[in-house]
């Protein structure tokens, strides 16, 4: 293989939230006293992930601290309480309960190629890491879930005091698994953060989307894949 290393993006590339965020969101708010069902919920999600959007390209910064992720996590979730017509009194509170929920590996699971995926590469001889933008709680997320173990070095935005795109925090995730950037790849399911930061950094990028055709993506000059089943094969 042309790789010495292969590094991944978590959310939605590694993990994803399980119960779903609208599950998570309802049983708070329904411990709060507040009952909704699930797919009112879920109607709202996408003007959530709007808010965290809008935030990310403004200002991207707020992934180099907990305090900062903090800040945005309860944004978002304040916008969906008073979408929800609750007590905006309210709002901050439960939408923090939101953030201290996702940070138990509890409320996460791995696609079930990914520990396939990656023990199948260690046993090529590949090293593996993580580069995420992330709060300091991780390295427990992956531990919990069986994923820290399999990997050379983790770099957390929040711990690093860098976020990706920039380039750094690639080139500090190469340094840390003692692989050269352009013999390393990064696989990553948001352009801006993932495939720009890793070029950017003389890494190859692949994007990965498990929700829609991977042709999609091909326009942009991409390699990418819904899958990491077949990974080895975009490696090769």
């Amino acid at each position: 293989m042309p790789f010495d290393a292969v590094f991944f993006d978590v959310g939605n590339t590694l993990i994803h939230p399980e119960p779903s965020v609208g599950q998570v969101c309802a049983e708070i708010l329904r411990a709060a006293g507040h009952d909704f069902p699930v797919d009112q919920i879920d109607a709202l999600l996408p003007l959530v992930d709007d808010y965290y959007e809008d935030r990310y390209r403004q200002d991207d910064t707020f992934w180099t601290s907990d305090e900062g992720a903090a800040d945005v996590w309860v944004g978002m979730y304040s916008l969906l309480c008073r979408r929800l017509h609750l007590p905006e009194s309210e709002a901050p509170g439960l939408a923090r309960a939101v953030y201290d929920s996702f940070g138990s590996a509890s409320r996460w699971r791995a696609y079930e190629d990914v520990i396939p995926a990656m023990r199948r590469l260690r046993a090529g001889g590949m090293k593996l890491g993580i580069i995420s933008n992330w709060d300091t709680r991780l390295e427990g997320v992956l531990n919990g879930l069986g994923i820290g173990e399999l990997v050379d070095t983790v770099v957390c935005s929040a711990v690093v005091g860098l976020r990706k795109p920039d380039p750094r925090i690639f080139e500090l995730a190469c340094a840390q698994a003692g692989v050269r950037p352009e013999r390393s790849a990064h696989i990553g399911d948001h352009m801006y953060a993932d495939v720009i930061g890793a070029r950017a950094a003389g890494m190859t990028p692949i994007l990965i989307d498990r929700h829609v055709d991977a042709v999609r993506s091909a326009r942009h000059g991409v390699k990418s894949v819904t899958t990491l089943d077949r990974l080895e094969e975009e490696l090769s």
